[in-house]
């Protein structure tokens, strides 16, 4: 199988695999080459494949969509990180989390920001009468 993981910037990952072990809201499933097509709705988690030097690889996602159509499956998500161990894996994603968080505080002060200049000049309209 192709296993392809596909972010709104990148392609993370994108080679052949013995199997896929990737989990839905009812559970846990397992793609093997030979697994009728199918299409799950993942929930944020890990997602394990074996490539074909028969090690275990681990992808940390927030949820997404897995296509599987004949030998390629597709994984389309927002967020993913990948790590060769599951320790590995934790770091990783600890520290995009971080960032992540960053982001947020920026963006919502930056929000909080424009919010006060649109009252302060509502305000300042309503003072002067200029109300339209």
């Amino acid at each position: 199988m192709n296993l392809k993981v596909l972010l709104p910037t990148e392609i993370l990952i994108d080679q052949s695999v013995l199997k896929i072990i990737a989990e839905a809201e009812n559970g846990s499933f397992c793609l093997l080459p030979k697994h009728v097509d199918f299409v799950s709705a993942l929930v944020p988690g890990i997602l394990t494949f074996v490539d074909e030097q028969q090690c275990e690889n681990y992808v940390g996602l927030a949820g997404g969509i897995l296509t599987k159509a004949g030998a390629d499956v597709r994984v389309s998500t927002v967020y993913a990180v990948r790590g060769d161990d599951l320790g590995t894996l934790r770091e990783k994603v600890a520290e995009q989390f971080e960032i992540l968080n960053e982001r947020e505080r920026v963006v919502r002060t930056a929000m909080a920001t424009l919010e006060a200049d649109i009252l302060r000049h509502f305000i300042q309209q309503g003072a002067t009468g200029d109300v339209k």
